[in-house]
């Protein structure tokens, strides 16, 4: 999801600077366990409930632009895959009360000057 994510940023970069417009993403990942069924009987969508999807959820909302927000647990597993993660410091989400953040650093971070503190 990380790879995907730092792609997708890539190639709104890409787009930006070859349609002179100025698209940003904010991106939320968390990890762990989740329901996954399939709902509807006239129209069928898959979906996916949980803790984790509500905490990505929150991830995202409270991102900033152009970076990928993660929790310290995923920050640390990813860590430990070899990515390179810098501590946002405490943010208050709904639900959850008050949660160490992280943002993953991207080459396209680096490259635009983006700083993490």
């Amino acid at each position: 999801m990380v790879e995907f994510a730092i792609a997708l940023i890539g190639k709104l970069d890409g787009i930006n600077r070859h349609s002179f417009n100025s698209f940003r993403l904010r991106v939320g990942i968390n990890h762990g366990p989740v329901i996954a069924g399939v709902i509807g009987a006239r129209k069928p969508q898959y979906d996916i409930w949980g803790n984790t999807v509500n905490v990505a959820s929150r991830m995202e909302s409270t991102g900033e632009l152009g970076k990928i927000q993660v929790t310290e647990e995923t920050s640390a597993m990813l860590q430990k895959l070899g990515y390179s993660c810098e501590c946002r410091g405490l943010i208050n989400v709904k639900g959850k009360g008050e949660l160490m953040t992280f943002f993953v650093c991207t080459d396209m971070c680096k490259q635009q000057g983006v700083g993490l503190s």
